[in-house]
């Protein structure tokens, strides 16, 4: 007796029912999709696709995703116009938006997915209308100076620097799970441990005078230290006031009539510097440099007096080439402000 087996005639599919399958197809549908609304196999589904459209994309697997391209660009657009400060809110906007219920978790793989981190935000002094344009002022006249401009200048500043504790984050590698000890505690008194004021200037030849200020800084002691240890900076370098163009920012000890007074009679051309301005003035990036070198000691030290010595020591030793690479970022610093017109810059 011959044994049954099965036919391997199939039932032709239907002209309209290719078309119906391609339609769904290029509409987004999935193969598993497509055969249950139409009441055919998979494999034809399949078959069909892979006759007829073999360049059309195979749908992504898994779950969809919840945000489409255009909610992503629309979040990306809330958080960098400050619409939004943070995933919750952009949450809260999208579903006003679009009636979605979005998760923040949601949000934050949806940005990291788009190239955006998450960052801590910097501290900058305040800009106001004012000082943003009195910025921009400032890098307008100063768009055009060389290099050789810029190394006529001599840079000033104070600085607080803490006995105890650390003057910025410090950062340190831990083991999961591991437990609190001294490697990984850095430790601090109720009181702060104290605390010295410094003044100190930066040319292009190297830096001038450190100053310790013993108290609070006000005119008087300000006007001793322009006639003495900033004009024993230049005599140090071979040079008069005559050669160089002073800089200081526009604390009210600098600006006061006396201040004034005393850097006209001493002939020295003044600067004039836009408020909150740090950025802009490269000194600020030495105080790092000092403090850095400061934190490289393997332990506290045991009095204010000690702190001083340290810094005269590691001031001593700051190479002229130091000064020299913060000044040669000048241009690149006033480019910036015009950039941000006025704003913030990433010095």
């Amino acid at each position: 007796m011959q044994a049954w087996a099965p036919s391997t005639n199939m039932r032709p599919t239907s002209y309209d029912q290719i078309n119906n399958i391609k339609s769904l197809l290029l509409a987004g549908h999935s193969t598993r999709s497509v055969a249950p609304q139409l009441g055919v196999g998979i494999a034809t589904v399949s078959r069909i696709r892979s006759k007829h459209l073999p360049d059309l994309p195979l749908p992504s697997p898994g779950r969809p995703r919840k945000l489409s391209p255009r909610d992503i660009k629309h979040s990306i657009s809330l958080i960098t116009s400050d619409e939004a400060r943070n995933a919750p809110a952009v949450a809260q906007a999208l579903q006003e938006v679009t009636n979605k219920q979005v998760s923040p978790s949601t949000v934050r793989r949806a940005l990291k997915s788009a190239g955006m981190k998450p960052a801590v935000k910097k501290k900058r002094p305040q800009l106001l209308a004012r000082h943003r344009k009195a910025r921009l002022d400032w890098a307008h006249a100063h768009k055009n100076w060389t290099l050789e401009d810029w190394k006529r200048v001599v840079w000033s500043d104070e600085t607080k620097i803490n006995r105890l504790g650390s003057d910025g984050r410090q950062w340190v590698w831990k083991k999961p799970g591991e437990l609190l000890s001294d490697r990984l505690v850095e430790g601090t008194v109720k009181f702060g441990g104290g605390s010295l004021m410094v003044w100190g200037c930066m040319l292009w030849d190297g830096p001038g005078y450190a100053v310790r200020i013993d108290g609070r800084m006000d005119k008087e002691l300000y006007c001793k230290i322009l006639e003495e240890d900033l004009c024993s900076s230049l005599e140090w370098y071979g040079k008069t006031t005559q050669d160089v163009i002073f800089q200081h920012d526009n604390d009210p000890k600098h600006t006061s009539g006396d201040a004034r007074k005393l850097l006209q009679d001493l002939s020295f051309q003044v600067m004039v510097w836009p408020a909150q301005s740090p950025d802009l003035n490269p000194i600020e990036h030495l105080w790092f440099h000092l403090k850095k070198q400061l934190a490289k000691y393997p332990d506290s030290p045991g009095s204010i007096h000690e702190l001083w010595t340290r810094v005269e020591t590691e001031w001593e030793k700051i190479d002229p080439s130091v000064c020299q690479n913060l000044i040669e970022s000048m241009p690149r610093r006033v480019e910036a402000v015009l950039k941000a017109k006025g704003g913030y810059t990433k010095y």
